[in-house]
């Protein structure tokens, strides 16, 4: 192992390490912040909040959108909600009990002290975002609302309808456009990162291309942050916006930053079913209707009749069966799980009998359909405009897609890379979620990060610079030209995302992981010679930007089913099919797989070279995670 894994994670008491963490690094005084130019690459919650918050400062702030608009970043698609530990509904909630919920629905794969520090954030978010005038939900007497969610038994979860991330990121909006207007913060929208720059060791800028005019130029900075989210499109169908993609971060793995546990993905157990081969995105569906709906398949394999003329004996129940403490309340890989097993054993639904049911049915009879309207009116709506069924009328159906990436570049408590000065926040880093996310925290990391982790640690980092000028650099050479291959980008995008999706999606198993590693480099190496990219480098050009965003997708596929094979056990949203009990429940092997696994590029992306991170648990004792009797 090369590379050396400096958590930095403060001694003490959990509660108290983030307190005395903020207390003991350096800080930067107000004047001194002008002199400090910070990159970050980026416009969603976290990159936005960050960039929002360096500028107020004082920090000088570039910021990099592939978006016409910062508005536009993924983070608007997010629907249920957004976690914090205000305990208003009196039902036990607690910072540590989220920290616990956070850390077990992880499968104990997480990192305590930062779940910790996430947990005790939590709580400044909820402020920060009304007094920015985020449309919180509101009970009658005018408290924020919460509804419950995944994983969790206490209702803890602030909402705006089916909208909380277009109105979180409205919010972080607002205020980086004020700091755009002050001049502090200058925005580069359509614009594309190419590379990291890095210098003597440690990150000094970014290269990047114009999406509207082709030209390719560098940015030059004191430290550079990472705010791009995840990688779920290597599966090429999920629930990502179809221009989501890997390739900030893996250029920067190229450059020397640890890519930790790519395997760590994570399947939505509420997304619409495929309905052709031929999609090429598929819709989400809030995990919050799983507080009302039920979910159900038939207990007649090959069932015919319509939902509604099921009767109630023929119906299986199977969450409410089979976890009865959490019923449709469990965590997101194991609902994906047991989905994927009842349509396996010939009960799914719908026309390519492809899904299960989510029902309302009870809950309209319960609370009447004005209630649900008023919780759920625009999921509804949008689940009638893509399907012409009427969810009011019939049952929803739904199945597992690929969401949300657990994996990421590896971070320290600071939140910096292997790379010094280099920075990786929300989605696009690994640290607090684990091996699954609970439903309603990416929102709540990408803001706790931006708006109160980042601003506190990166002065820690910049001290070391003052009165020193970013480095200048130099563009490097970039192409992808070729007008002599017969298949589209697209074409080898789709071929590469059905590998990954039937042998690391889901389920995997020995085989399936070594035929992977197999398949992927025979396309890849076709993909290079026969790839069809038309147009010219220099100017407006998709083919070539996708091109390039496909040619990382290939070798993040690589690194994500070597990461999967080497895990000989079962947690979380990594399921190996050798290790999971006679119920069908994945085992953990504890005594040799309690770490993160950092993988360091080494030039061959079929070969790089593992690095690990041992995980202590000294507040949260290794047990086997259940859902069925109790809250423990």
């Amino acid at each position: 192992m090369s590379l050396q894994l400096e958590t930095k994670v403060p001694d003490g008491p959990i509660a108290d390490k983030w307190e005395n963490h903020k207390f003991s690094v350096r800080l930067v005084n107000p004047s001194n912040k002008r002199k400090f130019k910070v990159i970050i690459v980026g416009s969603g919650l976290a990159g936005a909040s960050a960039a929002a918050s360096l500028g107020e400062l004082g920090y000088e702030v570039e910021v990099f959108t592939f978006h016409d608009s910062p508005r536009r970043a993924h983070s608007i698609a997010a629907q249920g909600g957004i976690n914090a530990a205000k305990n208003y509904h009196n039902d036990g909630d607690s910072v540590y009990r989220l920290f616990y919920d956070t850390v077990k629905g992880g499968d104990y794969r997480s990192r305590e002290a930062n779940v910790h520090r996430l947990a005790e954030v939590s709580l400044n978010i909820i402020d920060q975002a009304t007094a920015q005038g985020v449309p919180f939900a509101r009970e009658y007497g005018g408290l924020l609302d919460n509804r419950s969610f995944g994983g969790a038994q206490v209702s803890r979860t602030f909402y705006a309808r089916g909208a909380t991330g277009q109105q979180l990121l409205l919010g972080a909006y607002s205020a980086l456009m004020r700091q755009v207007d002050s001049g502090k913060v200058k925005l580069h929208t359509r614009s594309e990162m190419l590379d990291l720059v890095v210098k003597e060791g440690r990150a000094v800028g970014i290269v990047a291309r114009d999406l509207i005019t082709g030209e390719v130029t560098s940015h030059s900075a004191h430290a550079v942050v990472l705010a791009t989210g995840g990688y779920s499109n290597v599966f090429f169908l999920s629930t990502n916006a179809m221009a989501s993609n890997v390739t900030a971060i893996w250029r920067a793995h190229r450059r020397g930053a640890a890519f930790a546990n790519p395997c760590f993905t994570q399947i939505h157990p509420t997304c619409i079913p495929a309905s052709d081969e031929f999609q090429s995105k598929l819709t989400l569906m809030s995990e919050s209707l799983r507080n009302d709906g039920r979910i159900w398949v038939p207990k007649n394999v090959g069932e015919t009749r319509p939902a509604n003329q099921i009767p109630e004996e023929d119906r299986d129940y199977y969450l409410e069966r089979i976890y009865p403490a959490f019923g449709n309340l469990v965590p997101r890989d194991v609902a994906s799980r047991v989905a994927k097993r009842m349509v396996d054993s010939g009960r799914g639904v719908g026309a390519l009998e492809n899904g299960v049911y989510l029902d309302f049915k009870h809950a309209i009879a319960r609370e009447g359909q004005h209630a649900i309207e008023e919780r759920y009116g625009n999921l509804f709506e949008m689940y009638n405009r893509i399907t012409d069924e009427d969810p009011y009328k019939v049952p929803m159906r739904i199945y597992p897609a690929p969401h949300y990436t657990m994996g990421g570049l590896w971070v320290d408590y600071n939140l910096m890379t292997t790379v010094p000065g280099l920075y990786s926040i929300g989605e696009a880093n690994f640290s607090d979620h684990g091996a699954n996310r609970l439903g309603a925290s990416a929102l709540m990391q990408g803001l706790a990060d931006g708006y109160f982790v980042l601003p506190y640690t990166i002065g820690d980092y910049l001290a070391d610079y003052l009165n020193t000028s970013p480095v200048p650099t130099d563009d490097p050479a970039f192409g992808y030209m070729s007008t002599n291959g017969t298949r589209s980008v697209d074409w080898f995008h789709k071929e590469l995302g059905k590998i990954m999706l039937e042998h690391c999606g889901m389920a995997r198993n020995e085989s399936g992981l070594q035929k992977a590693l197999s398949d992927i480099p025979a396309l890849y190496e076709e993909y290079d010679s026969d790839v069809r990219v038309l147009g010219a480098g220099d100017s407006l050009n998709q083919s070539l930007e996708r091109a390039g965003r496909v040619d990382d997708f290939f070798e993040l596929a690589q690194a994500m089913c070597l990461d999967a094979l080497n895990r000989e056990e079962s947690c979380g949203g990594h399921f190996r099919e050798e290790h999971q009990s006679s119920d069908g429940e994945a085992q953990r092997d504890d005594e040799n797989f309690t770490n993160v696994s950092a993988w360091e590029w080494t030039g061959d992306a079929s070969n790089p070279e593992l690095n690990v991170e041992p995980l202590e648990f000294e507040n949260v004792a290794l047990t086997t995670r259940s859902y069925k009797w109790s809250y423990k």
